[in-house]
């Protein structure tokens, strides 16, 4: 019986292997809970428009819809702070918004930013319409820069852009009388005011605290159908901009790319003043074409494109022909003028500053002058190499001249002729070149 009974030390060994076997059961239920519950998590992807609203972050937002609806998120955040932009583009983002399987919150924030003109649009557009304690939207009346639009063609615009807001103000259940003021009368609303007028569903401090006060909310689509929204301590996946949107984003900026642009064209100045040296002629025209590409997604006006070109036709001939800068100056005075009316920008953020005009033109009128002034002076001074550079000079004789002989000029033999003898170590006179001999006189 005592044999057949196992030792202590066997039994105790028995016992850690099977805690052990428990606490690994343990710790993979645990584990596989906790995997569960992160994946249970909702996510929303959040999309970031604080900039002017323009072709670029018209492709960003629909950049950002089209990863949403690949990853099945909740819902879109577009948290928003923008003074307005191009209606075009405008149009372009309400569609997407409109039409994104997703529901979309727009939200203008922090506390401090604004929704204006085109912003006011994507505001209304969305499924959840919120905002910051502090902000402010509104101000959407339709604006062409720079054109003088009759009574007819100015209320034939106001009322298709009032309409395409009632088109879907109205679906959303939001006050249209409220929001069509904002452009017909270009009223802007606090959010306080925009809350009570209907224009808006929430007031939020944050995006958590907004998330959490959406959660089990029930919406209705644009297209009518009853969605609940789950987002309670939602994962937040921010979509950031690429590196190609950074750049043109920075690029439709007008100020930046009429700066690019002048900055192209004052390098292939440089070359056609320097010819041969390469360098600067192929950095000019890198930055030109940029310019004009990124110019390309802003409206431009036609004329002032035409100024520019002539600006630089007459900077180059200023190079060419000695006219004592009237060319350049005329040149100066269509640069400054075609950049500042270059962009036709509905808002200020997309115009060209005065100030961006002026600096760009009295620089390259500055640059110009010192250039054209370096050639002048090139032109008046004697040539200094060759033998024509050594007329006037003082030779000395190696060989006799009697007539013909041999003088030494700036360390270099040359044959000479001298109407008068002259004898070895005497100085003489450089007074003209026959094919290559020099003509001296003896110096008394």
């Amino acid at each position: 019986m005592e044999a057949m009974m196992p030792s202590s030390g066997t039994a105790l060994a028995s016992v850690r292997r099977n805690l052990l076997a428990g606490l690994a059961l343990i710790l993979i239920c645990c584990w596989a809970v906790a995997g569960r519950a992160q994946e249970s998590r909702p996510e929303v992807v959040v999309i970031h428009l604080n900039d002017t609203i323009q072709p670029i972050s018209a492709d960003y937002l629909a950049r950002g819809l089209d990863v949403a609806a690949a990853q099945h998120a909740s819902a879109v955040l577009i948290e928003i702070n923008t003074p307005g932009g191009l209606l075009d583009s405008m149009r372009q983002m309400v569609s997407k918004i409109i039409a994104s399987p997703v529901p979309v919150i727009v939200y203008v924030a922090p506390s401090g930013s604004r929704a204006g003109s085109a912003g006011f649009f994507l505001l209304e557009a969305a499924d959840v319409a919120a905002m910051a304690p502090g902000s402010n939207a509104g101000a959407a009346h339709p604006v062409v820069e720079g054109a003088k639009l009759d009574d007819t063609t100015k209320q034939k615009l106001e009322n298709d852009t009032a309409a395409f807001l009632r088109s879907y103000v109205a679906r959303r259940g939001r006050d249209v009388s409220a929001a069509e003021d904002a452009v017909r009368a270009s009223k802007s609303y606090s959010d306080r005011e925009a809350l009570q007028l209907n224009l808006i569903d929430l007031i939020a401090p944050d995006n958590a605290a907004l998330l959490n006060m959406l959660d089990g909310r029930t919406i209705t689509r644009f297209d009518g159908t009853k969605v609940v929204l789950h987002t309670r301590d939602a994962r937040l996946v921010a979509v950031d901009p690429t590196l190609r949107e950074e750049i043109l984003d920075r690029l439709t900026d007008p100020n930046l790319a009429v700066l690019v642009l002048v900055v192209g064209g004052l390098l292939i100045y440089v070359e056609f003043n320097t010819p041969g040296t390469i360098i600067p002629g192929t950095l000019g025209t890198i930055l030109v074409l940029l310019a004009l590409f990124a110019l390309n997604l802003l409206p431009v006006r036609y004329t002032s494109v035409m100024l520019l070109a002539a600006a630089f036709a007459l900077l180059i001939l200023e190079a060419k022909f000695a006219t004592h800068g009237v060319l350049a100056a005329a040149g100066i005075v269509s640069l400054v003028i075609g950049a500042l009316t270059l962009v036709d920008g509905p808002i200020p953020e997309l115009r060209v500053h005065l100030a961006t005009a002026l600096s760009t033109g009295i620089a390259f009128g500055l640059i110009t002058f010192f250039l054209v002034r370096l050639a002048l002076q090139a032109r008046r001074s004697k040539v200094r190499m060759g033998g024509n550079a050594m007329i006037g000079q003082i030779a000395v004789v190696t060989e006799p001249l009697t007539p013909s002989g041999q003088v030494m000029v700036n360390g270099e033999l040359w044959q000479a002729e001298s109407a008068t003898p002259a004898a070895r170590g005497e100085q003489v006179r450089v007074r003209a070149l026959r094919d290559l001999t020099l003509l001296v006189d003896r110096v008394p």
